[in-house]
Order: C-alpha cells, then structure tokens, then sequence
C-alpha cells in the first residue's frame, strides 16, 4: 500500500518506535492519528509533525480499555472518514522467571499486549468491511522465535497475538482486510526500562540493539509490501 494520504493510527506513539513511526509515516505523507496514554507527549510530537506540513490527530488513548479504543476509532472516522492502516505497536515489556512472576504484571501485560491489538482490530474492522479493505499491522518481537529463559510471561502475551493476527488473516483476507506481523528485536528505547521487570534480572539494552527509527523503517516497509510477516533482517 502506498501511504501517502492513507489515514493511519499508530497506538503506543508517545515513545519509542510507535513515535519513530509517526514521524516516517508522515514524512511520507501519511495522515497520522496518534493514540497512548500521555497526552503531554503526543501533544508534542502533533506540534513538530505539524511544523512539517503533515495532518496529524491527538487522540490520548488507554488501549486496555475498549470504550477507549471504539472512541479512538470513531473520532479518526469523524475526522477523515476512514481507516486505512491501524498499527497496534503499543506494548509493555517484562521480565522475569515464571515461578515466581507476580500474576498482576503478567495481567497487565496480557491487557496492553494482548487485548490491546484485540480492541484495536475489533474497532477498525467494520469499517474497514465498509470501506472494502484496509491493513492491519501488528507489532510482535522476536521473542516469539527463540527461547529465552526470563521472558515467559512477555513472549507468551506475544504468541498469542501472533496466533489471533494468523487466524485473522484467515478470516479477513475475503474482505480484503489484511494483516501483518512485525518482528522487531531488541531495541534501544524506553520499552525496557518501562517494563515489568521482576527479581535481579538485567534490564539494560544490549549494545547492539536496534534504534526506533531503524523498526519504523521495517514497519513502513510492511505497509508498503504487505507481507504476511516482517522481519527486521
């Protein structure tokens, strides 16, 4: 898909690679709609987005809430008439063995990682159905592919998203609804440091880990080539 026009919601923008994102989408012409929970921040990224020339909305958004997430939806459609990309990058880190995880953190990130896409893909489908068609991308980690000791609880909240966008593929490609999984690995963003980290685990990104900026590319170039998965390779 080409982006340029495209009206696209980007959750998990505030920060990190969703606020990478925002900024490549619109520098390509995309109608950014930005969507997390600190409206300061996203408040700011509009202004720099805006001084470029681009069409940006704030629409301050708790994904684990769907009456937060139905809002955002229908305040991108009252505003441009359409969806055509949603981008469920909004996520929460973790560490931790599983034997002694406390069951609320992993909750959480069951909430955000999980039934955040869910809500997400929820609310835009019916329009996207109206619409005859539209893309979803949904951001998943290469945690997923490889065992790592520690990362139970987060990869877990990751294969089931990459389960749910799988079987998805499915049952929307008929109304040409199409998803795409995103593999980032380890990134040099704020993810970590935010995250649900329990007992001495090291928490630091390691030296080589990938900037923002260099997944948002992969992620533009998922929404242009349209693969059923993206790596960062």
């Amino acid at each position: 898909m080409d982006v340029q026009n495209k009206v696209t919601i980007i959750t998990g923008s505030s920060t990190g690679i969703g606020r990478a994102t925002a900024r490549l989408f619109a520098e390509h012409g995309a109608v950014v709609v930005l969507a997390a929970r600190s409206a300061d921040k996203l408040e700011a990224l509009a202004e720099e987005i805006r001084s470029k020339g681009c069409e940006v909305l704030v629409v301050p958004t708790d994904v684990t809430q769907e009456d937060a997430v139905q809002n955002l939806v229908a305040k991108t459609i009252q505003a441009y008439g359409r969806i055509d990309i949603l981008i469920n990058n909004a996520g929460l880190g973790g560490a931790g063995a599983i034997a002694e995880y406390p069951v609320d953190a992993y909750r959480r990130m069951i909430e955000i990682n999980l039934l955040g896409p869910y809500h997400g893909m929820q609310a835009v489908i019916p329009s996207m159905r109206e619409q005859g068609g539209g893309l979803i991308i949904n951001v998943s980690s290469t945690a997923t592919k490889q065992m790592y000791p520690t990362v139970g609880p987060y990869s877990s909240t990751k294969h089931a998203l990459n389960s749910l966008s799988n079987i998805a593929q499915l049952e929307l490609a008929p109304e040409n609804i199409r998803v795409v999984i995103v593999y980032p690995h380890n990134t040099a963003s704020d993810f970590v440091s935010n995250g649900l980290i329990h007992g001495s685990i090291n928490a630091e990104v390691p030296a080589d880990a990938a900037t923002p900026e260099f997944v948002a590319q992969k992620i533009l170039e998922a929404a242009i080539d349209e693969p059923a998965e993206k790596y960062m390779e």
